[in-house]
């Protein structure tokens, strides 16, 4: 796929206060993203997941990208790993990387590789993109934060509906509903990509393990603000971002 052409088929909300920055803001996001030629598979996923990551690190995340490796930070898995392409182009708009980067992505010396690494990139929490890995590990992430005596950071994992097929996500929601792991949530980035479904829809099956849910137009940065911002205590918090359906 020519991946500047589906850009500029793309529309994007302008709805945030830095999109007069088109140096690091959102307005730049699609430059960032243009200058990744490299052989990318996924660019649907990718662009799928561009505001609900924009969001995160603009208005939510407690983060710097000057010590990303800080112990009191919030942490972001992301699970959704394959079409990283937003991914990276948020890190360099955000910080963590250099524009420059971007231009070397999926090359073979490139540290931008067709699915994150946690030992070559700044800020990536995890090595994902085999998916159904994310969400459990985000459950360790926030157990092991409790047994730290760490309380205030909050973790994150952003997920695709189609992920949720395997049944490793399953065990993870029981677990963290029974736990009552309310410094967790997890995203789950809606492109209509499930091949089974759910009976009731995605926020019934994490609702039924005791977790609060959101469901949001996951291209709506007010609301997505809104649903990673509302406290939930005692239960950990799904947030079903829908966007358009792939390949639509």
């Amino acid at each position: 796929m020519n991946f500047k052409l589906y850009l500029a088929c793309m529309t994007f909300p302008m709805t945030i206060s830095t999109m007069t920055d088109t140096t690091t803001g959102y307005a730049a996001l699609t430059s960032l993203m243009a200058r990744m030629t490299g052989d990318e598979k996924h660019s649907p996923s990718a662009v799928s997941t561009l505001d609900v990551l924009w969001v995160l690190y603009d208005r939510v995340l407690r983060i710097d990208p000057s010590s990303p490796d800080d112990p009191g930070r919030d942490r972001f898995l992301l699970s959704k790993g394959h079409g990283p392409m937003a991914y990276y182009a948020v890190l360099a708009a955000r910080g963590f990387i250099a524009p420059e980067v971007l231009d070397t992505f999926a090359h073979y010396d490139s540290p931008l590789g067709a699915h994150p690494d946690r030992t070559l990139v700044p800020g990536v929490e995890i090595s994902s993109g085999s998916l159904g890995h994310g969400l459990p590990i985000a459950v360790g992430t926030a157990l092991g934060l409790l047994a730290a005596g760490r309380r205030r950071p909050r973790v994150f994992c952003m997920l695709g509906d189609g992920e949720l097929d395997e049944g490793s996500n399953h065990e993870a929601i029981a677990v963290a509903g029974r736990r009552a792991l309310d410094r967790l949530t997890a995203i789950v980035v809606d492109n209509h990509s499930a091949s089974q479904g759910w009976p009731g829809g995605i926020a019934a099956r994490f609702a039924v393990e005791g977790w609060s849910t959101a469901t949001i137009d996951g291209r709506d940065h007010a609301a997505i603000e809104r649903a990673l911002t509302t406290p939930h205590p005692g239960t950990p918090h799904a947030v079903v971002a829908v966007v358009e359906p792939r390949g639509a």
